[in-house]
């Protein structure tokens, strides 16, 4: 069982430390274990830059689709995502079908 937290950005179990930082091999996130998380009031991309209802993004990693031999490859523009009331996640189309995306894999 892992003894760190889980990653504040994508809520990944897999966290390991750098001497006095928590790293995120999921996302990438750093942070400092001493720090409490922040709350996430808006959601934003894995630059840090606020999405909107609307908004195109693109995915920056190959993604697998749950219950799906899909795969939504690394640099697929996708238009107009509509937020939902998590903030780590975005409603969207790709191919017709309605996905939802963690916005860590996302970039405006």
């Amino acid at each position: 069982m892992n003894e760190f937290p889980d990653c504040p950005v994508c809520a990944a179990d897999s966290v390991y430390t750098d001497g006095a930082l928590l790293i995120c091999p999921v996302c990438g996130h750093e942070w400092n274990g001493d720090e409490q998380p922040a709350a996430h009031d808006k959601p934003r991309d894995s630059n840090g830059a606020e999405l909107l209802d609307g908004d195109a993004v693109t995915v920056i990693k190959d993604l697998k689709v749950k219950g799906s031999s899909m795969v939504i490859k690394r640099g697929t523009k996708v238009r107009s995502i509509r937020l939902t009331d998590n903030p780590d996640e975005v409603d969207c189309k790709i191919e017709g079908s309605s996905i939802v995306l963690k916005t860590c894999f996302l970039k405006k």
